[in-house]
């Protein structure tokens, strides 16, 4: 009975990027000595309503997070994230922290695909994160076509402190509970976008988030977390970036109406070189 009442109260694994940094990546990394400064505000119109594996519910939940980026390399940079949550009640919450670097192929060896690899790795608090240290490897590839764009995230992620199960849990809730709610191997969670660009000012497109399961043992689609979000990306400055949408839940297991809005600036931290004029000629 319990089993059953589990299935249908449609548990939702939460990593990081579940409702808090909601973002499809491109390939290219931040250029040396520019620091990326984003605010991603994203808020839960409709999702779970219930305490479920003692996360708290999503519903009404308002998250903000700082993300900070900073480039090393013409192919290296570093992230780090700051997670924070909001709702009636409850004031502002810290739910926890992650670094990311990441690298890409150089620009140098001209390969008709942008590819690069992130590794991110953090803590999030167990009532908003389960598990609650993770660790996540992102392949990347994307590709402009002309005014057409597209980018694929292949997320991996191993739950590295899983929340466990009270004593004398049932061996059907285990099995239930390790597969489809926190599972101990890699997870794999796909993104991609596809925008197109008719004015230099914006583009608007489709972005996709999705949650699979454990590899080699993917839960059934009403466990999934499939997410579909028309975005519209500004660019009304190149020391700005902009992108809002609105995100609907495919399946059970996922919030069903989320909106976001992402707000990036770029700090320059080079000093322009003094150009000196050529000593006269006597």
């Amino acid at each position: 009975m319990a089993f059953a009442c589990l299935s249908f109260c449609a548990p939702r694994r939460a990593s990081a990027q579940d409702n808090y940094e909601i973002q499809v990546y491109p390939s290219e990394t931040i250029a040396p000595k520019t620091l990326l400064t984003e605010l991603h505000s994203n808020y839960t119109v409709e999702g779970t309503t219930t305490t479920q594996f003692g996360m708290l519910p999503t519903q009404g939940q308002e998250h903000e997070t700082v993300e900070l980026t900073q480039g090393l390399t013409n192919w290296s940079e570093v992230g780090f994230y700051i997670f924070t949550e909001e709702e009636n009640g409850t004031g502002v919450q810290w739910v926890g922290d992650h670094i990311r670097p990441r690298v890409r192929i150089p620009p140098s060896w001209h390969w008709p695909v942008g590819v690069s690899l992130s590794n991110e790795i953090g803590y999030a608090r167990a009532a908003y994160a389960n598990p609650t240290w993770s660790w996540q490897i992102m392949p990347i590839v994307d590709q402009t076509l002309g005014k057409w764009y597209w980018s694929i995230n292949t997320t991996m992620d191993w739950g590295i402190h899983p929340t466990g199960l009270p004593p004398g849990s049932s061996p059907e809730l285990k099995q239930y509970y390790y597969r489809d709610v926190s599972p101990r191997g890699m997870t794999f969670g796909p993104a991609a976008t596809l925008t197109y660009q008719p004015s230099p000012l914006y583009n608007f497109g489709i972005e996709y988030y999705g949650y699979w399961g454990e590899f080699g043992h993917f839960v059934n689609l009403h466990n999934q977390q499939q997410q579909f979000f028309p975005v519209i990306n500004l660019f009304v400055s190149p020391k700005w970036e902009i992108n809002f949408g609105a995100g609907w839940g495919a399946t059970a297991s996922t919030d069903h109406l989320i909106v976001k809005l992402v707000l990036g600036h770029y700090f320059n931290w080079g000093k322009p070189k003094l150009h000196k004029e050529p000593p006269p000629v006597d």
